[in-house]
């Protein structure tokens, strides 16, 4: 029965991804992704109590669980292009980095405001 449930939520959250991008495709937004437009939607669904977290947790969890898996295909599909292991590969690697340094510093600035105001400690 916990399988069902969790497919259940995958499918709703999978639901929600389609949203956004059938949003972003009606509005033409291409420059913005569905898949962020349907994060915003979940996240305001999740904020305004219209789904409970509960209807989405699971799936949710098995989903970043098996994260990993969703990257083997472009990591294996790197192998066709012989150009990134050389110069261009270099820069590449460098910016992930680079944006892995400044999204980690910035995520941790963000838990330290959000742990300070939870304590009242915070403007």
């Amino acid at each position: 029965m916990k399988i069902f449930i969790t497919f259940a939520q995958i499918l709703l959250i999978y639901l929600i991804f389609l949203a956004g991008e059938g949003i972003t495709y009606l509005l033409k937004f291409q420059k913005l992704p569905g898949s962020f437009v349907g994060l915003v939607i979940l996240f305001c669904l999740l904020k305004f109590r219209v789904i409970r977290l509960e209807w989405v947790e699971k799936g949710a969890k098995w989903l970043l669980a098996e994260l990993l898996l969703f990257f083997v295909p472009p990591t294996v599909g790197i192998i066709q292009f012989p150009q990134i292991f050389g110069l261009e590969g270099l820069r590449m690697v460098a910016v992930v980095w680079i944006s892995l340094a400044v999204v980690m510093c910035i995520t941790g600035l963000v838990a330290e405001f959000l742990q300070k105001r939870k304590k009242g400690k915070a403007i």
